[in-house]
């Protein structure tokens, strides 16, 4: 078994639980996980009326808690997805006191500074990232002014122990969102200076840090990552152990790390990989189609998933925190 150490020195006692457990779990069973977009949580219900149970891990949205959202300029399918995602934080302070299971973030992030719409997306902002991570320029203030409010949201979860597994940046290998534009070196600065602002700065020593992109030239490090993760779409029903991607993702470091499917539209194979035991750690279904229809995954395949013995849902999640 392989122990895996938090990288932040003063990582939180229940940080260290949460590795310790993926520590004891990686290579025998994954960790069921689906992701939330508003603040119905449909998927959760769909899951639970399929199969009678509900995943370990569960992923929240942060968009519409975006300081910098432009609402003049959006249009009605971008202010619905803001409407439909407030109060989500909510809903992740009920999973984390009633249920007591694992819990992700993942922040479509408003430009810091103009933009129009979606203003995540490149396309839909002029707010230049290489200039972001220059000391002194508008455009690294109005990123720390951004950080600061977001840290703001996170020290709640600190101060009532509760571990958050951060997935900051996300899908940085790509150019379609404002933080990946400027090619992965940019981005890789981007999280260093987040990394150093969240746990020097503002203590957020509850944070456990998911990279989340295959490219070995944008790896942000060892010193700032506990997980590596990547995010895929395979075509819908398509179901299997994802062995080469993960042989792709490990690449990015000779250190052994926990491994996790940020983000995944088809589920894996829970029965292939109970046979190859590839250590994906967790998997989390994006949410929408993916997570609440039979377009990607019949209702037969998650209840067969749910009930593989390989499979941790939640009723087999000890208590970690």
């Amino acid at each position: 078994m392989i122990n895996f150490a938090p990288c932040n020195p003063n990582a939180s006692d229940e940080v260290k639980s949460v590795l310790n457990y993926f520590s004891q779990v990686a290579g025998k069973g994954i960790i069921t996980g689906q992701h939330t977009q508003t603040s119905v949580q449909g998927e959760l219900q769909y899951i639970k009326k399929a199969t009678g149970k509900l995943p370990a891990l569960c992923g929240f949205e942060l968009l519409s808690y975006s300081p910098n959202i432009n609402y003049e300029t959006c249009n009605e399918e971008c202010l619905l997805e803001i409407v439909e995602n407030k109060n989500t934080l909510e809903n992740a302070w009920s999973w984390a006191e009633n249920e007591k299971g694992l819990i992700t973030f993942t922040w479509h992030w408003y430009s810091p500074l103009g933009g129009w719409d979606k203003s995540f997306y490149a396309e839909k902002t002029d707010f230049d990232a290489s200039k972001a991570i220059i000391e002194g320029t508008a455009e690294h203030k109005a990123l720390i002014s951004d950080m600061d409010y977001m840290a703001g949201i996170l020290r709640d979860f600190r101060n009532r122990n509760i571990p958050i597994l951060w997935r900051p940046f996300h899908e940085s290998e790509g150019t379609w969102f404002w933080w990946g534009s400027k090619g992965p070196e940019v981005a890789k600065q981007l999280y260093r200076i987040m990394y150093d602002r969240y746990t020097r700065i503002h203590e957020l020593n509850n944070l456990i840090w998911v990279w989340n992109s295959p490219l070995v030239e944008g790896y942000v490090g060892d010193d700032v990552a506990d997980i590596i993760s990547r995010d895929l779409y395979p075509p819908a029903h398509q179901h299997t152990d994802l062995r080469a991607e993960y042989e792709e993702l490990i690449r990015i470091t000779p250190t052994p790390k926990p491994v996790a499917l940020g983000e995944i539209g088809p589920i894996p194979s829970i029965s292939q990989l109970a046979e190859s035991r590839i250590p994906w750690l967790w998997y989390m279904t994006w949410s929408n189609d993916f997570g609440k229809t039979e377009l990607f995954t019949t209702k037969e395949e998650l209840r067969s998933a749910y009930d593989n013995d390989y499979a941790i849902t939640l009723d087999k999640l000890p208590r970690l925190y």
